[in-house]
């Protein structure tokens, strides 16, 4: 059954719809979110109030947009809400206070040892993640929702309210950023035996 099929019989009663639409959506909204916010606190509040909007607001959804462009629209409003209200809130650090004789640095040891290949594969996605956080909002929407959530470029030009044109753009500029930016990372070569 489709997801917009699933949304009438939601609209007209039928809760269980709701549990089902959550179940395929859960994990590809909270990976969706997750680039963009990069906390996973944030990313579960803002899964749970995407979830909660789409419940409360069922009755406004049309059945002329799909379904996961409508919910991911819902995600990508809050989380740049989110974002603007984090902007206006103060940060802690807790490194060394250098003013301060009695503090020591904090050390954090990470005591799990991970096999080469789970290694290099987080060595691969730590870099790209850090890649990510250094586009624009403007390229890392677009880039995230294209080759992560790989919507299409019309899904994208709803979600983002952009021309079709600006979003080939700026996915096209965001790729190449990031090429840029991960042009310096050398992978490990392999050692064949």
């Amino acid at each position: 059954m489709s997801d917009e099929d699933l949304m009438e019989k939601f609209q007209s009663g039928y809760e269980q719809a709701f549990n089902i639409l959550v179940d395929r959506y859960q994990d590809r909204l909270h990976n969706f979110l997750y680039r963009y916010t990069h906390d996973h606190q944030d990313c579960e509040d803002l899964v749970q109030e995407t979830f909660f909007r789409v419940f409360r607001s069922r009755h406004s959804y049309e059945r002329i947009a799909k379904f996961s462009t409508w919910m991911y629209t819902i995600a990508i409003n809050l989380a740049k809400s989110l974002y603007k209200k984090k902007k206006r809130m103060t940060k802690v650090t807790i490194h060394k206070d250098p003013d301060d004789s009695e503090d020591r640095p904090m050390k954090l040891e990470d005591t799990n040892i991970l096999p080469d290949d789970s290694l290099h594969e987080k060595m691969c996605m730590d870099q790209l993640e850090k890649a990510l956080e250094e586009l624009s909002d403007d390229f890392k929407e677009v880039v995230i929702l294209r080759d992560i959530q790989q919507l299409s470029y019309e899904e994208i030009s709803e979600i983002a309210d952009l021309p079709m044109g600006t979003v080939k753009s700026r996915i096209n500029r965001g790729r190449a950023q990031l090429q840029e930016l991960l042009e310096n990372y050398v992978y490990p070569e392999t050692i064949s035996a």
